[in-house]
């Protein structure tokens, strides 16, 4: 900001940073605003590369950190380039969807651009002063959660910002503005024009940030869950038994951020689509299909017709399905296989899987009792103990494990 205020420029702190500092919290990112264009940022910074073709901004590096720079945006109007489609102006699609936003203008207009009032606060680190153009500190102050501007026009040009606004509340714990949440229910149908793979990345946003338990709540409650898992929506609306072993991970997974430990989007993933992978194993079974081989065609079923609406990288849905399958490969305590499956790499996620499987009430034969100490012995033991079936007076007393982890 100093550098660019020594070039004659504006530049603000704003959004999260400002937020979470106002909120008396920790910051982990910082953005600023400027007047300067892209190209007058990258030219100041030899440690900077412009991104973006819906949106240019440019990301400065600082050893680890990356600072982003973003240029006052400024409103549309009808004698903009649009027409034309230059990539330096605006661009909209016909349902009215923001393709590109290179428009600039003064801090005003970008503060009005911006998506959520909470987001929209600005700092001036040279004066320290703080700009409020659109009643944020009013919203932070109530705690509440408000699109700027006429929410449903805001979702039709940008429908992800349905789920920041989610997002945002359950990360804040903040309550959601009624006219913002009203406006969800007549704007959910345009997540179903948003690139998969787009919506994969605020999955990851959604699940894996420390809120997912509350991030699910949302999601089900506003009904949006239906335009990322349709699948999984259906089959809950269904049956809501399916629902305890998807917020038991979800919890988990909260649990494990705040400890610092990590977590992988299979684990989550596993978990959304397992009440789908189950139901549908079951049918297959029903009609005479062999358990593994039902599981895998189950398995691969459900994942095609998830992609079809969010990406699922193979890194991902190549342990997911693992995790799935071993839970039949878990029900089998005899033989050598059984004996050397707790040195299988995916034996950890699946014995984790099952043990969220048997919180959440599902009928398993109590494995997870078996499985807890059996893992502990020395392969040796393992093979004389699976030889008689898991049986046996040298058997320790089970005993249930806690906190399964997602890794």
């Amino acid at each position: 900001m100093s550098r660019l205020r020594g070039q004659g420029h504006q530049a603000y702190l704003v959004g999260g940073a400002v937020r979470d500092l106002l909120l008396g919290g920790h910051p982990k990112d910082f953005d600023i605003a400027t007047d300067a264009t892209p190209e007058d940022v990258h030219a100041l910074f030899r440690n900077s590369r412009i991104i973006g073709r819906r949106f240019r901004i440019v990301h400065v590096r600082f050893g680890r950190e990356i600072i982003e720079v973003t240029t006052f945006r400024g409103h549309h109007d009808e004698s903009d380039d649009t027409q034309r489609g230059d990539g330096n102006r605006s661009r909209q699609s016909a349902s009215g969807q923001l393709l590109r936003d290179n428009v600039y203008g003064t801090l005003e207009e970008d503060a009005v651009r911006r998506d959520l009032t909470v987001n929209a606060i600005y700092y001036d680190a040279g004066n320290f002063e703080v700009f409020d153009h659109v009643g944020g500190l009013q919203d932070l102050q109530a705690r509440r959660i408000r699109v700027i501007g006429d929410p449903e026009q805001r979702y039709t040009e940008d429908p992800v910002r349905m789920l920041r606004v989610l997002r945002f509340a359950a990360k804040l714990q903040f309550s959601v503005e009624e006219e913002t949440a009203a406006a969800i229910p007549r704007c959910a149908h345009l997540l179903g024009h948003i690139p998969p793979a787009r919506l994969f990345d605020e999955f990851l946003k959604l699940f894996l940030a420390g809120y997912a338990e509350t991030t699910l709540d949302h999601l089900i409650r506003h009904e949006l869950l239906a335009y990322l898992f349709p699948a999984t929506a259906a089959n809950l609306a269904r049956d809501a038994s399916g629902l305890a072993l998807i917020t038991a991970a979800m919890r988990n997974t909260d649990q494990r951020v705040a400890n610092d430990k990590p977590v992988t989007p299979a684990f989550i993933l596993a978990a959304l689509l397992w009440p789908v992978v189950s139901e549908q194993a079951r049918q297959l079974e029903a009609g005479g299909e062999p358990p593994m081989v039902a599981m895998h065609i189950a398995s691969q079923q459900a994942t095609s017709e998830a992609i079809q609406h969010i990406t699922i990288p193979r890194r991902f849905s190549q342990p997911m399905h693992e995790i799935w399958e071993f839970q039949l490969r878990l029900a089998n305590r005899r033989g050598r296989k059984a004996a050397e499956l707790p040195d299988h790499r995916r034996f950890r996620a699946a014995y984790d899987f099952l043990l969220l499987r048997e919180e959440a009430g599902e009928d398993t034969g109590d494995l997870a009792a078996w499985w807890t100490p059996f893992q502990e012995l020395p392969l040796e033991e393992r093979l004389q103990q699976a030889g008689s079936g898991g049986a046996g007076k040298g058997r320790r007393r089970p005993r249930k494990r806690r906190n399964p982890s997602t890794t």
